[in-house]
């Protein structure tokens, strides 16, 4: 494992600190766990403004959700 270090205000550190203590985990476990439920999330925002602002510069055509819709064949 790799080791890195987290600078946090000072409320967030004191809710932290309570928490391991109250659970009986330890603090790393859960900046841990934190980064590894949302660096899925945070990949694939990345990913979808990347790919909304290369649509946007290739003029590319948007269309409405009825649009959509009919072009699936999607019926209410």
């Amino acid at each position: 494992m790799k080791q890195t270090a987290v600078r946090l205000p000072e409320a967030t550190y004191n809710r932290l600190q309570t928490l391991a203590a109250r659970s009986g985990r330890t603090a790393t476990f859960y900046i841990r766990e934190a980064i590894e439920r949302h660096l899925e999330d945070l990949e694939d925002l990345h990913a979808a403004e990347k790919a909304a602002a290369e649509h946007r510069e290739s003029g590319g055509r948007t269309l409405s959700l009825d649009e959509l819709d009919r072009y699936l064949g999607v019926e209410d």
